[in-house]
């Protein structure tokens, strides 16, 4: 099962905005706040440019073994 929490306290920690999320990734902070709010589907390839964003693995961002 995937979560969206860490990624909201991960993004913060480093000082992220939504907007400047989006910003890297290409997309507007509107679809950026709906992945994070599971409002959007996160596809791999955008996991593993957020991962990437943070030096972390999609599964220590994204998953997590509480199912």
């Amino acid at each position: 099962m995937y979560t969206m929490e860490k990624l909201k306290e991960i993004r913060k920690k480093n000082k992220y905005t939504i907007y400047d999320m989006a910003k890297i990734l290409n997309i507007t902070p509107s679809f950026y706040s709906q992945i994070e709010n599971k409002k959007r589907r996160l596809f791999y390839d955008t996991a593993l440019k957020i991962s990437s964003i943070f030096n972390m693995k999609p599964d220590e961002l994204f998953y997590t073994k509480n199912c």
